[in-house]
C-alpha cells in the first residue's frame, strides 16, 4: 500500500494531484446542469458534485468552483433563479465531456456538442432532451466555502421527469435500467449496475434484500 501524507500529496505535481485527490472520494453522479441567461442564450455544463439534501421539500445541492473567473451556470441562474439537472447516459459520454471546455459565453454547447433543449410547461431553463431522467429546480439558497472559495448552490425540485420503464412501485429509479454513468474523479465515466437493494436495516433483524 502506498502511504501519502499532506506534505506528500502537497508536493506532488499539480495534475497528479488533482486526479489523486478528485478519484479518492469514490463514485459521483454524472449529470449535466443546464441554464439560460436573461437574453436567451442557453448553457451546458457538466458537474459531478449533485447530491441529495432531503425529499420533503425535495433538495438537492451541488458545487460550483471559485467565481475568479466566468463561471456562466451561476451568472444564468442568479439571474433566472432557476436550472435543470439531468442525467448523463452511456451513449453520451463524449458530448456531456465536452460541455466542460471553456466556450465564450453566449455559445450554446448544446449546439457544440450536438445535444437537444428540451422545455417544460413554462419552466425557463433548458433540458437535455436525450436525458432518461432529469429535474427541473429553482434557486434557493448558497453557501460560501471560504476554505476553496467555492459555493454550495441549493435547489428546490420543481419538476422530476424519468422514463416509465426506471421507475419501480416504490418510487425507486434505477439507474441501471435508465443507462446512467458515473464519474471517477474529474474524467472517468463509469457504468452503474445494481448489485442488490436491502431492506430497512434494524438492530438485532436479519437484513433482508428486497425482491
Amino acid at each position: 500500500m502506498l502511504h501519502y501524507t499532506r506534505e506528500d500529496i502537497q508536493n506532488l505535481p499539480s495534475l497528479e494531484r488533482m486526479h489523486l485527490i478528485n478519484s479518492s472520494g469514490g463514485l459521483k453522479s454524472a449529470n449535466l446542469i443546464g441554464s439560460i441567461s436573461e437574453e436567451g442564450h442557453t448553457n451546458l455544463a457538466v458537474f459531478n458534485s449533485v447530491i441529495h439534501l432531503g425529499s420533503k421539500p425535495p433538495m438537492l445541492s451541488f458545487m460550483l468552483r471559485p467565481t475568479t473567473v466566468s463561471r456562466h451556470t451561476y451568472n444564468n441562474l442568479k439571474k433566472t433563479h432557476c436550472f435543470s439537472v439531468n442525467h448523463i447516459h452511456v451513449d453520451f459520454i463524449d458530448k456531456a465531456h465536452q460541455t466542460s471546455a471553456k466556450y465564450e459565453e453566449g455559445v450554446s454547447e448544446f449546439k457544440e456538442v450536438g445535444l437537444t433543449e428540451e422545455y417544460i410547461e413554462d419552466f425557463k431553463a433548458p433540458f437535455v432532451k436525450e436525458s432518461k431522467i432529469k429535474m427541473g429546480c429553482s434557486y434557493v439558497n448558497e453557501y460560501f466555502i471560504k476554505e476553496h472559495q467555492c459555493r454550495l448552490i441549493i435547489g428546490q425540485i420543481e419538476h422530476l421527469v424519468a422514463d416509465e420503464n426506471v421507475i419501480g412501485k416504490d418510487g425507486f429509479l434505477d439507474l441501471y435500467k435508465a443507462n446512467s454513468a458515473g464519474i471517477i474523479g474529474l474524467d472517468g465515466y463509469v457504468e452503474t449496475q445494481l448489485l442488490e437493494r436491502f431492506a430497512y436495516a434494524r438492530p438485532d433483524q436479519e437484513l433482508k434484500p428486497l425482491k
